[in-house]
Order: C-alpha cells, then sequence, then structure tokens
C-alpha cells in the first residue's frame, strides 16, 4: 500500500472529489483515533483522510489522540501525510490568509505524549530535519500552479492552547524569528517520523496573532472567518499536489528507524513487541 494521508485541521472536515468512498473505523493499541477514516481515490491516488479535532470539532488540542491518528494512518497503510493546520502569522510579510510550508517545529508544548517509545523500548529518531522535502516541495509547486500567496520554509512553533498567546509570548516568539505559531503539528511530526511516515504541513495564515501593533488581538471569530477562505484554497492544492508526490520514497523519513531503536530484542517485553509490529516489525522480531 502506497496511500497519501490527509489530516485536516480547523474548518477543514472533509475533502470534496474523493472517489469510490468507504468509512473506516481503526482500533489502536492507544484508543479511539479522532473520528472514522475516510478512504477512496483522489486525483489518481489512494487517500485516507481524518479531521484532526473530530468531524463536529470536539477535540481540545491538548486532548488529540496524537498516537491513535498516526498509528490509524500506517494501518491503513499511508506512507505520506498532508497536515492542514490553521495557524498565525509571526512575520510581516505572511498576511492573513497567505499559505506556508513551514520546514521547521519549535516546541511550547508541556502536557502531550509525542512518542511510541518508552515502557520497556528505547528508540532515538532523527529530528533535525522534521519536514519530508519530498512533499513540501510537491505542495510549494502546487500552490505556485494555483498562483496562491504561498512561503517555503520557516518554523512553526507549537504552543499548548487552548488559548491564544499573550502579547508578551507573542513579542517573545517573534524575537525567535519563528514564522507560524499553531497547537497541532508538532506531536503530529515526530510521531509520523517514528513511524517512518513522510510528513508536511499546509499552514493556512488567518491572524497575526496579537503581536501587530495596526492589527486587532486574534479572536476565534476571526480565525474561523479567514479559515473558511483559506481552506477552499488548501483543498485545491492537495488535489494539485497529489500526483506530485514521490512514489517510491528515498527520502530518510522511510529508515527513520533503521538504527534509532537502542533497547536490544530480547529486553523489549513481548507485549510492547506486539503492540509496536506495525512500526517495529522489520528491525525487531519475535
Amino acid at each position: 500500500m502506497n496511500r497519501v494521508g490527509i489530516i485536516g485541521g480547523s474548518g477543514l472536515y472533509d475533502i470534496e472529489g474523493i472517489k469510490d468512498i468507504q468509512k473506516v473505523e481503526v482500533g489502536t493499541p492507544y484508543g479511539k483515533p479522532s473520528d472514522v477514516f475516510t478512504m477512496g481515490k483522489l486525483s489518481g491516488r489512494e487517500v485516507v483522510f481524518l479531521p484532526r479535532h473530530g468531524s463536529g470539532h470536539t477535540i481540545a488540542p491538548t486532548q488529540l489522540p496524537f498516537r491513535a491518528n498516526i498509528y490509524g494512518m500506517k494501518k491503513l497503510g499511508v506512507v505520506q501525510i498532508i497536515a492542514v493546520s490553521a495557524v498565525g502569522s509571526m512575520k510581516e510579510e505572511i498576511r492573513p490568509l497567505d499559505i506556508v510550508i513551514p520546514d521547521q517545529f519549535f516546541d511550547r508544548t508541556k502536557a502531550r505524549v509525542d512518542t511510541f517509545f518508552g515502557d520497556g523500548i528505547v528508540a532515538h529518531v532523527s529530528m533535525a530535519d522534521p519536514v519530508c522535502a519530498g512533499v513540501a516541495d510537491g505542495l510549494h509547486r502546487a500552490a505556485k500552479e494555483l498562483s496562491l500567496r504561498v512561503h517555503k520554509g520557516g518554523t512553526y512553533i507549537c504552543i499548548e492552547g487552548p488559548q491564544f498567546s499573550t502579547r508578551a509570548e507573542s513579542l517573545v516568539y517573534r524575537m525567535l524569528g519563528v514564522s507560524v505559531i499553531g497547537m497541532t503539528n508538532l506531536q503530529e511530526a515526530r510521531l509520523a517520523r517514528e513511524a517512518e511516515i513522510c510528513y508536511a504541513t499546509l499552514a493556512l495564515s488567518t491572524d497575526y496573532d496579537c503581536w501587530h501593533a495596526e492589527e486587532k488581538p486574534v479572536t476565534a471569530e476571526m480565525v474561523i472567518a479567514n479559515l473558511k477562505k483559506n481552506v477552499e484554497n488548501a483543498k485545491k492544492i492537495i488535489k494539485v499536489a497529489i500526483p506530485q508526490l514521490p512514489m517510491v520514497r528515498n527520502c530518510p523519513c522511510s529508515v527513520a528507524l533503521k538504527d534509532a531503536i537502542i533497547t536490544r530484542p530480547e529486553a523489549i517485553p513481548q507485549n510492547r513487541k506486539e503492540e509496536l509490529d506495525l512500526i517495529i516489525g522489520k528491525y525487531v522480531t519475535g
């Protein structure tokens, strides 16, 4: 299987145009995913769609079942993930309604589990370059083909939420040189790397956070209004980008676990081997 996963953020709860739709519930060792998965064909590729916050937007960022979501994607044969996310802009040149394809993440969360490992098995994957260049390039080319304002590269700072930043926090983040601010994508990127799934973010700028002196402080109403406009562009980008994604993966993402598992196979508890077989099976047997 060589499927493309699409994780829809705020405002993106379905993708029109998916053919041969099949709704699939997936069980995982980490509980239920955010929603049922939608499988089908889009732009000639097999795709799997999942609304990150549930179809009714009922799950807060901190409570998202990140492990179940990524495990479910892996179980359904997904090898590449396009993650759509609403973000605030931290740079003047990234205007509301612009699109950003970040290549770095910075963690400011404090209450989330973001690894499949632990409890008897230790692994250290490289996160130096957390975004798959092949998927990011495909998204960028698609946005340019559609003549959309797009920025390639930059840092996505991930905060805990669900509250937006204080003005002091926003100004400090600006000093760090980050490009956009959001609440969800870092954990997905880490787990996707552990699962050897390519991952890239399609970040939809909705506002200037609260650092911009000439703009009103960000509100949920403002975010949703701009997000509705940007979501339509995101759908167009995805449809154009999917056929451009590499069918054969030669990127580091595909072998991220090759030398990352430190625990000796015989020391790994049997129950953990069974739970993680989908992820570690090609490196750890028995």
